[in-house]
C-alpha cells in the first residue's frame, strides 16, 4: 500500500518509461458494482480505497484474460457458440505461451484481425463505496465496500490525474480523498466513458463508511485475481487454444476439469485431458471468474494494429476465416 501521492507517481512514471523502450474468484454476491449498466448519460459517484496488500503500491491491481471462442459445445446438438476466458500469466510476470504465438500475427497485416481477437482483454480491478448510484435495481450488500471491474479507457483517466502535478493528496485519503465520477455517453455505437472524472472538491469519509471500514476490513484486491495456472494448466490453455483457431467445439470430457464456458453447464471427466498433462491436475476445477464484466479495450504489446483487413468483393465470410487459418497453420509448420 502506498503512503504517498509521490510513491504512487514515481512507480507510474517507471512503469511508462518501461512501456516506451520496448516492449478470482467473482463471488456469488452483487460485490461487484456494474457501472456498465448505468444509462447513457447518467453519472455514477465512486469512492476508491487502499488495497489491504500493503505490498502493492498501487490501490488496485491489474486483470489480464484471454478469451477462447469455441464453434459449440461438443456433444451437445443445439448448442450455440461459447466463449471461454483463461488468464494470461503475464500478469505474474512470465511468458504467456498463447501470446507467443499470437505475437507473430502482427507481422503479417493478414492477420492482424485473428491476432486482436485473441491478444489478452486488460482491465483493473479496485474496491470502495458507491457514494451516488443511478441503478435503481442495484441493491447494496451487506458489507458496502464493493469491488470494480475498470477498463483501460477509465482506467487513463485515473492514471493521468495522478500524474498531475496539481494534485496533492491521495485520491484515497479518508479525511482529503477524492470521489472518481463516471458518466457514461456513446461514441460510434459503444459505451464511451471519456468524459468520466475525478471530483474537484475533496471530501472525508462520513461515519458510515469509516464504519464499514472498521467492521469489515479492506480487501486484498489480488485475492480476487485468476488462479495462478500450473504447469499442466498452461498445457491445456494451448492445446484449447489450438482448438479454438481451428473452429473445433470445446470439449467439456477433455478440458471440463480446467476451464470451463462461463454460464454453461458441462459434464465432466475424472481423467487428464490427453496428450496434454504430463502429471496429474491440480483437485480443484479452475474456472474463469464469474463476473459479468464490460467489454474491455484491445491491446497490443509489440506490434500496433493497423486499419482490419477488408474482405474482397464477394469472398464470404467463411471462406476469409478459413484462409486465413490456414495461413496460421502453414506458419506453424
Amino acid at each position: 500500500m502506498a503512503t504517498s501521492l509521490a510513491e504512487i507517481r514515481a512507480k507510474l512514471q517507471a512503469s511508462e518509461n518501461r512501456g516506451t523502450g520496448g516492449n478470482s474468484q467473482g463471488g456469488g454476491d452483487n460485490a461487484i458494482y456494474a457501472h456498465w449498466n448505468i444509462k447513457e448519460g447518467d453519472t455514477a459517484k465512486l469512492r476508491f480505497l487502499p488495497d489491504a496488500n500493503t505490498d502493492n503500491t498501487f490501490f488496485w491491481v491489474e486483470r489480464n484474460m484471454i478469451n477462447l471462442p469455441f464453434a459449440g459445445v461438443k456433444g451437445s446438438a443445439d448448442s450455440k457458440p461459447v466463449v471461454v476466458q483463461v488468464p494470461c500469466v503475464e500478469m505474474w510476470g512470465e511468458a504467456c505461451p498463447i501470446l507467443a504465438e499470437v505475437r507473430t500475427w502482427f507481422k503479417d497485416p493478414s492477420l492482424e484481425d485473428m491476432g486482436r481477437k485473441y491478444w489478452k482483454k486488460k482491465s483493473y480491478l479496485f474496491q470502495g463505496f458507491v457514494r451516488e448510484n443511478p441503478i435503481t435495481d442495484d441493491q447494496t450488500p451487506e458489507n458496502p465496500i464493493r469491488r470494480f471491474i475498470i477498463s483501460p479507457q477509465i482506467f487513463n483517466l485515473i492514471k493521468a490525474a495522478l500524474l498531475d502535478p496539481e494534485l496533492e493528496n491521495l485520491p484515497t485519503d479518508y479525511q482529503g480523498g477524492l470521489d472518481f465520477i463516471i458518466t457514461k455517453t456513446s461514441k460510434g455505437g459503444y459505451a464511451d466513458y471519456s468524459t468520466s472524472k475525478w471530483s474537484r472538491k475533496e471530501s472525508a469519509l462520513d461515519a458510515t463508511e469509516s464504519g464499514a471500514i472498521e467492521q469489515y476490513g479492506l480487501h486484498n484486491l489480488s485475492d480476487f485475481l485468476p488462479k495462478k495456472p500450473s504447469e499442466v494448466e498452461l498445457k491445456v490453455m494451448k492445446e484449447m487454444f489450438e482448438a479454438s483457431v481451428d473452429g473445433q467445439a470445446y470439449d467439456s470430457e477433455r478440458w471440463g476439469n480446467y476451464y470451463r464456458p462461463r454460464g454453461v453447464q458441462v459434464v465432466t471427466s475424472s481423467a487428464p485431458a490427453q496428450e496434454t498433462a504430463e502429471s496429474k491436475p491440480t483437485a480443484e476445477a479452475t474456472t474463469a471468474p464469474a463476473v459479468e464484466a464490460p467489454k474491455v479495450e484491445e491491446t497490443t504489446a509489440e506490434a500496433t494494429p493497423t486499419a482490419p483487413v477488408e474482405t474482397p468483393a464477394g469472398e464470404s465470410g467463411n471462406k476469409r476465416a478459413e484462409d486465413i487459418l490456414a495461413m496460421i497453420r502453414n506458419r506453424k509448420s
